[in-house]
C-alpha cells in the first residue's frame, strides 16, 4: 500500500515540476545522476525510477533526493548544481522518501560518487541483508548528518576511521547490530550536535573526552551494554538539552559536575546499576529541568527537597529506588506543570500530600507498594480526572473515605483494595513556625482555616 501512495505521490510531483521547472538552472553532472538510479535501484528494483524520473533529477527528482548549488549563478554562468541529502525509507505520507525492500541489498560505495553529499538517512532499510557500517566512514569530510533508525541488519563498530567525518554534526544510529566501543577519536568530531545511539549493542565505558564535544545539545546511548561511571567531564558539555544513558549498566554515583548542565531539560538515567548515592542536591542546579528519570536504581535515601527551585518539570520517575521518609508537600506546592510522577515499589511512609490536589496538569500518580498510611486526600473531582491512571495498591494502612470516592472503586481498581477509613481525618498541612507567645491562639486560627478549606474541596 505504501508503494502504491508512493508512486501516486510521485506523478504528482513530476506533474508539478515539469510545469515550474526553467530552462535556466544547471542540469545534474550524468556521473552522480547514474549513480543516483543505482542507488534507487538497489534498495527497491520493483519500482521503474528510470522510466519514472526520466529527465534531470535536480530539475525533477523523488522525495529524499536534494540538490543544491555548490557554485552560485553569475550572468553568464548558469553555476553548478550536486546531490546534498538522500533520505530513503519511507516514513508517511508527509514524509514520502523512496520505500525500501526489505530483502533489498546495497552496497555503500556506490555513494562516493557524491563528493558533496551533507545528508544521509535511511529508515527500515536494512532489514534482512547485512550491510556494514564501516564504508559510511568513508564518505569524506563534508557529510553533517549520517542517520540510521531501525535497520536491524546493519552491523559493524564505531571504528577510529569515523574521525574522517569532521564536519559531523548529527549523528543517529538506532535499532540496528552495530556493535563494541566508542573510540576515544570520537572525541575529535568537535562539531557534533547531536549523538544518538540507542538500541544497538554497543559497550564499554563512555570516554573522558566527550568533554571536548562543546557542542553537543543531545546524548542518548539507552538501551545498550554500557559500564562504568558516568565521567567527571560530563559536566563540560554546557549546551547539552537531553541526556538519555536509561537502561545500560551504568554505575557509581553521579559526578559533583553535573551541575554545570545548566540546559539540561532531559535527564534519564533510569534502570542501570547506580547504587547507595541518594538523589543528590546537585540536580537543583539544572533549572531548566523538564523531566528527570531515575527509576530502577537503588539509590536509597530520601527524597530531597529541591522542588523550589525546579519549578519547570513536568515528568518525576522515581520508581523502585529505595526511597525512605515522607513525600515533600512541596512538590504539590511548586510543580504546577507536573504531569507524571512515579513514586512505586519504594519504603516511603506518612500521608500523601493534600498538595498534590493542587496538581491540575498531572494525569499519572503512582504510589503503588510503599507503607504510605492515613485518608487519601483527594477529592472526587482529582480521582475522577486521573482515572485508571492512579496507583495506590500495596499500601495497607492507607484509607479513603467513601463519601467522597463513592463509586470510584468501579472506575480504579486499586482503590477498591484500600480499607475504608474509620473516621473522618483532618489532613495536615505544614504550619508556619509561630513564635510561643502566639502559638496558642495561631494554631486555633489555622486549624479552623485548614478545616475550612478541606470541607470547601470535599
Amino acid at each position: 500500500m505504501a508503494t502504491l501512495t508512493y508512486v501516486f505521490t510521485l506523478f504528482i510531483f513530476l506533474f508539478i515540476n515539469k510545469i515550474t521547472t526553467t530552462n535556466s538552472q544547471p542540469f545534474l553532472n550524468s556521473v552522480e545522476q547514474d549513480s543516483v538510479y543505482r542507488v534507487l535501484d538497489s534498495l527497491n528494483s520493483a519500482i521503474p525510477w528510470r522510466s519514472l524520473f526520466p529527465d534531470d533529477l535536480c530539475s525533477s527528482a523523488p522525495h529524499g533526493v536534494v540538490c543544491g548549488y555548490t557554485t552560485l549563478p553569475t550572468q553568464s554562468d548558469p553555476g553548478t548544481v550536486n546531490i546534498l541529502e538522500l533520505s530513503f525509507g519511507y516514513v508517511s505520507d508527509h514524509n514520502p522518501n523512496p520505500p525500501c525492500d526489505p530483502n533489498s541489498t546495497f552496497d555503500p560505495l556506490i555513494l562516493s560518487s557524491f563528493p558533496y553529499l551533507r545528508k544521509l538517512f535511511f529508515y527500515n532499510c536494512f532489514s534482512h541483508q547485512p550491510v556494514s557500517l564501516q564504508p559510511f566512514f568513508e564518505l569524506g569530510s563534508g557529510l553533517e548528518e549520517l542517520v540510521f533508525i531501525q535497520n536491524p541488519s546493519l552491523f559493524g563498530s564505531l571504528s577510529e576511521s569515523i574521525t574522517n567525518l569532521t564536519n559531523l554534526k548529527r549523528l543517529v544510529i538506532t535499532g540496528t547490530n552495530v556493535s563494541g566501543e566508542i573510540p576515544d577519536g570520537f572525541g575529535l568530531l568537535n562539531n557534533l550536535e547531536e549523538v544518538t545511539l540507542s538500541g544497538n549493542k554497543l559497550a564499554g565505558s563512555l570516554p573522558e573526552n566527550v568533554s571536548k564535544l562543546k557542542k553537543l545539545k543531545i546524548l542518548d546511548l539507552s538501551r545498550n551494554g554500557f559500564e562504568g561511571n558516568i565521567p567527571a567531564g560530563i559536566g563540560e558539555l554546557k549546551s547539552l538539552i537531553k541526556l538519555d544513558l536509561s537502561l545500560n549498566f551504568f554505575s557509581g554515583g553521579f559526578p559533583a559536575s553535573m551541575k554545570g548542565l545548566k540546559c539540561l531539560e532531559l535527564l534519564d538515567l533510569s534502570y542501570n546499576k547506580f547504587s547507595n548515592c541518594g538523589i543528590p542536591l546537585v540536580f537543583e542546579e539544572m533549572r531548566e529541568l523538564k523531566g528527570l528519570f531515575l527509576s530502577g536504581n537503588e539509590l536509597g535515601g530520601v527524597i530531597p527537597d529541591i522542588w523550589g527551585k525546579l519549578r519547570g518539570v513536568n515528568g518525576i520517575g522515581f520508581s523502585g529506588l529505595g526511597l525512605v521518609g515522607d513525600i515533600p508537600s512541596s512538590i504539590g506546592v511548586f510543580l504546577s506543570n507536573l504531569s507524571y510522577l512515579a513514586l512505586d515499589n519504594n519504603k516511603l511512609t506518612g500521608s500523601v500530600p493534600l498538595e498534590f490536589e493542587r496538581l491540575k496538569m498531572l494525569s499519572e500518580l503512582n504510589l503503588k507498594n510503599n507503607s504510605l498510611s492515613g485518608r487519601l486526600p483527594f477529592s472526587a473531582k482529582f480521582v475522577s480526572r486521573i482515572g485508571r491512571k492512579l496507583g495506590v495498591q500495596g499500601n495497607p494502612e492507607l484509607c479513603l473515605d467513601k463519601r467522597v470516592f463513592g463509586s470510584f472503586s468501579k472506575i480504579n481498581s486499586d482503590l477498591g483494595h484500600l480499607k475504608v477509613c474509620k473516621r473522618v481525618e483532618v489532613p495536615k498541612y505544614a504550619l508556619p513556625h509561630v513564635s510561643s507567645s502566639s502559638r496558642s491562639i495561631g494554631y486555633q486560627v489555622s486549624s479552623l482555616l485548614v478545616m475550612f478549606v478541606w470541607f470547601y474541596f470535599i
